[in-house]
């Protein structure tokens, strides 16, 4: 008996040992998922050192696992201590310290990066990780608009980690210091070192997790100053990475949202459609929720775009349950709608609530469009002088398409023809360069109205068939029918309509993008009865479709 025990016995030390080579193996090929249950088991059968723990705890964090990720670093913290190991646990205390900080909890958060300060203060000699808590301090200054300490702080951390070697630590500073240098408004000297830090990452000389930090990071200062073109080469980088590692959750979802904005500019909405589809299908198995929000105003933007506003309306809703603000794309929406004042207040507000210059300019564009539309010429123009400071001040091209567009559709509502066609052929080149033709063909409208105020009835013709071609492709089907009715109202010189008081009322529920079902109980009436009305008032107005009958009332003013 005493002999099967020891055998038994033996078994499982040999099962053990083999599940914690088999672990440290699987995280050496980076399949994560596969290291998280080998060293999972081998914990269970026997505590892991910490040097396996903190193994533990990256692989828990690249699947998911981010309650496990906390407890794994949190005992080799512990383990580190017990040793005498103040620099590693100091190390432990910030990744957890850092961490918590991302994910909002920052009274833990502050308080691990305290303890990791203590430590590193305790130790007898300079050390990397003093250089590494640097890095929260730099961050919090770039939020408070502190541009210069953020640089300074930067700066000191790069000297400390090139001091010690840290690869980690000098891309992360380096990266930091970009951010404050763009934030300074010196573009190009920040978007260089932002290219400097990334040498390291896409040469695969960081560990998982910073590697992936940096990426996310890095792209999104991209967006922001709207360098579309390193974004691009970042994003399919990071694209890259991440399919090499087929069990990494962990930022793949935030991947595929970068993948989509970008699609979504280029013209290829379906597929930006199906990168939102694969982010949500990720970001089931990985609770971050500012991604999510992200995924559903992707999707709200294509669906307004495609004239599905109730599918839009939805997405809009769901981006705001989960934190994100669902402008300017609601106010957009309910402007095609016919519902300008709401459009109008929505708008207002979120530029009123936004202060920093790089948010505002998502809210501008919107904001100038939607203040022209309510007559109101003077925040229009005050929206575009704004736009046009920000643009000169970050002059990137796709900022100058923006602002040039917005002071040409305000030169044109002023009457200003010849201006208002060299500001719009401005932005249209700056649309081009950057491969936006939905932008692009948005500004061929504008031409064309210019074109038939100047008197030019062929050039008009020609700019409205050009971007009338380009909204057929890419299923803008609120812009199409627009241009239909531009093209109608042409052609006979008048915009009578004949419709019924009902039908007048039943084309602003259609409008508000409300179905016959819900129109019908609104306004106590069959389903049968609205299909009747509906019928109506397509053959009367002679559209084809409840979105032009919608652009029809919209520019017809009977909404």
């Amino acid at each position: 008996m005493g002999d099967n025990k020891r055998r038994r016995a033996k078994n499982r030390v040999t099962g053990v040992t083999g599940e914690l080579v088999r672990g440290r193996q699987h995280s050496e090929n980076r399949a994560w998922a596969d290291a998280f249950r080998s060293l999972s088991y081998a914990d269970k059968e026997a505590p892991l050192g910490a040097k396996d723990l903190e193994l533990l705890a990256r692989s828990a964090y690249l699947i998911g696992q981010d309650g496990v990720f906390l407890d794994a670093l949190d005992r080799a913290h512990g383990a580190y201590i017990s040793a005498g190991q103040t620099k590693c646990a100091a190390r432990c205390a910030f990744w957890l310290g850092l961490s918590l900080l991302f994910s909002g909890e920052t009274g833990r958060g502050t308080g691990w990066l305290a303890r990791a300060r203590r430590l590193v203060e305790a130790a007898e000699t300079d050390c990397a990780e003093r250089g590494y808590l640097l890095l929260p301090v730099a961050e919090q200054h770039l939020g408070a608009d502190d541009y210069t300490a953020a640089h300074e702080t930067a700066t000191e951390a790069i000297e400390i980690g090139e001091r010690f070697g840290e690869a980690d630590l000098i891309s992360c500073a380096l990266h930091l210091q970009g951010r404050a240098m763009i934030g300074q408004g010196r573009i190009e000297e920040g978007l260089a070192l932002l290219d400097e830090a990334m040498l390291a990452v896409t040469a695969g000389e960081l560990s998982p997790i910073m590697t992936g930090l940096i990426y996310c990071s890095v792209i999104d200062a991209c967006q922001q100053v709207y360098a579309l073109a390193r974004a691009w080469e970042w994003t399919s980088a990071l694209t890259q990475w991440c399919e090499a590692q087929p069990q990494m959750v962990a930022f793949t979802g935030t991947c595929l949202v970068h993948r989509a904005e970008i699609m979504h500019l280029h013209g290829a909405w379906r597929d930006a459609t199906e990168e939102a589809r694969r982010a949500c299908e990720r970001h089931s198995q990985e609770p971050d929720q500012l991604t999510k929000s992200k995924v559903f105003y992707q999707q709200a933007e294509v669906h307004r775009l495609q004239g599905k506003f109730e599918a839009a309306n939805t997405s809009y809703r769901n981006a705001s349950q989960h934190g994100f603000d669902p402008q300017p794309g609601l106010a957009l929406l309910r402007m095609v709608q016919g519902r300008k004042d709401v459009a109008a207040a929505a708008i207002r507000r979120a530029v009123s609530a936004t202060t920093d210059q790089l948010q505002r300019t998502r809210l501008l564009p919107a904001f100038v469009e939607i203040m022209l539309a309510v007559n109101n010429n003077e925040n229009a123009r005050s929206g575009c002088r704004e736009l046009a400071n920000i643009a000169e001040r970050f002059d990137t091209s796709t900022l100058r398409a923006m602002a040039a567009q917005a002071q040409g559709a305000v030169e044109l509502a002023e009457g200003d023809v010849q201006a208002a066609l060299g500001s719009l052929r401005r932005a249209f080149d700056a649309w081009r360069q950057v491969e936006a033709p939905y932008e692009s063909a948005r500004v061929r409208v504008l031409m064309g109205m210019a074109c038939r105020a100047f008197g030019d009835d062929e050039g008009a013709r020609l700019e409205l068939d050009a971007a009338r071609d380009v909204f057929e492709q890419l299923g803008a089907a609120p812009d199409v029918a627009r241009i239909d009715v531009l093209t109608n109202d042409a052609a006979s010189g008048h915009s009578s309509h004949q419709l019924t008081p009902r039908e007048l009322q039943v084309l602003r529920l259609v409008a508000a993008g409300k179905t016959n079902k819900a129109i019908a109980a609104e306004l106590c009436l069959s389903e049968k009865t609205i299909d009747r009305h509906a019928s109506n008032i397509f053959n009367k107005l002679d559209v084809p479709s409840r979105a032009a009958a919608t652009a029809f009332a919209y520019e017809h003013k009977l909404i």
